[in-house]
């Protein structure tokens, strides 16, 4: 039987053990300790941001984003459908109401063409998702934003590395969150940061982090105690974790220089089945400078794509859809609202199919997914 390929191997650099037993040697295992802060300064200078705080999760750094905006009670927040949960959970935990409109048919980022339309008097901020470590058309979405006097939340997740106008992902809005999750290109296990682009969040971020109090204050000296200053949580990560980071961080140019080798081979090998019109290649605005994060097909809807997933697992490939829409789930109906038609949120989340993508994944590996991918579209299945 051929070897199998998975669908994500999370990538070590060698270091990691080094720096976590260099933590342990500190005697410094909590949050905020000295690799958290060479995480910190790495980050802002990476991100062009004017402040980065280390979270446990990007998950955590969404929630803040809620938390800084003050979002409450029927408060309304513009974003894709298209995305993860924990975009649209950061909203309702604070008692917001997600407003879904459609995606681009190109790029699966939000349409800034629909977002105008869908203000309204309780709208308070627009959250785009750059999907697929590809920038959203964010100079559109800082004028819309400008105009109506909303915020720009940027869920970046999947953006560290990728810009868009030569500006990183993350730090054009008036907040940013990135991922570190395994799944991610650079990671720490569970990890993400907050960005701060705004300097009227910067004191209130570091608090909402620290449980409410000005205890980052207190040990940089600017006060003689700390105390309760708001409402906030524990959104720290332990100095184990910012450890294993910094040893990412440090080869983050190579391990993304990588992935985009790998992004390109694939794009090549797929361009025959493209002009055989089976499926449809990601597209990449010119403005925009990916990190090949994903590399995903849009199948011709005469597929069926469960057909196509099983017959490429038989052959020991793990290939795997994406997001269910967040408009159709329970949840979704129950929290949220949707704005004009998501018919093509709809028909691209049925027709898509992300292929194995990891650092160092060896080149037959990935003619072979392609060759039986063809294989399996050519045949059809007995579709055709």
């Amino acid at each position: 039987m051929a070897e199998i390929v998975p669908f994500n191997k999370p990538h070590m650099t060698g270091k990691e053990l080094y720096t976590i037993a260099q933590a342990h040697f500190n005697s410094v295992l909590a949050g905020d300790g000295p690799y958290t802060r060479l995480c910190h300064k790495r980050l802002e200078e990476m991100c062009h941001s004017q402040k980065v705080l280390l979270t446990h999760s990007c998950t955590a750094a969404l929630e803040m984003q809620s938390l800084l905006l003050a979002i409450g009670e029927g408060d309304e927040v513009i974003m894709p459908s298209y995305t993860f949960v924990s975009t649209a959970n950061a909203v309702v935990l604070r008692g917001g109401v997600p407003v879904f409109v459609d995606i681009r048919a190109d790029t699966l980022n939000i349409d800034e063409t629909l977002v105008a339309q869908a203000i309204g008097k309780k709208t308070r901020a627009i959250a785009p998702v750059h999907y697929a470590g590809v920038g959203c058309e964010m100079d559109t979405l800082l004028a819309i934003a400008k105009q109506h006097n909303l915020m720009v939340i940027e869920d970046a997740a999947q953006g560290f590395m990728a810009t868009y106008k030569e500006r990183p992902l993350g730090s054009i809005g008036h907040l940013g969150a990135l991922s570190f999750h395994e799944t991610k290109n650079v990671i720490c296990g569970e990890g993400g940061a907050l960005l701060v682009n705004d300097a009227q969040f910067s004191l209130k971020a570091e608090i909402i982090r620290e449980k409410g109090t000005d205890r980052s204050r207190f040990f940089r000296g600017e006060v003689d105690k700390y105390t309760w200053q708001d409402i906030g949580s524990s959104y720290l990560p332990g100095e184990l974790v910012a450890a294993f980071l910094w040893a990412q961080l440090e080869e983050a140019c190579e391990i993304t220089a990588n992935r985009l080798a790998s992004w390109e081979r694939y794009h090549t090998l797929l361009a025959d089945l493209e002009a055989q019109e089976l499926l449809r290649r990601p597209i990449v605005p010119a403005e925009c400078r990916q990190n090949g994060h994903m590399y995903y097909i849009l199948l011709h809807p005469r597929f069926d794509r469960q057909r196509v997933l099983s017959g490429l697992k038989e052959n020991g490939i793990h290939a795997v859809f994406h997001y269910v829409p967040l408009h159709t789930a329970p949840a979704g109906r129950k929290y949220c609202r949707v704005h004009g038609s998501l018919s093509v949120t709809e028909d691209s989340a049925s027709r898509l199919i992300r292929l194995p993508l990891w650092y160092g994944i060896p080149e037959a590996m990935q003619i072979r997914t392609v060759e039986v991918l063809g294989s399996l579209l050519r045949n059809a299945w007995g579709i055709l």
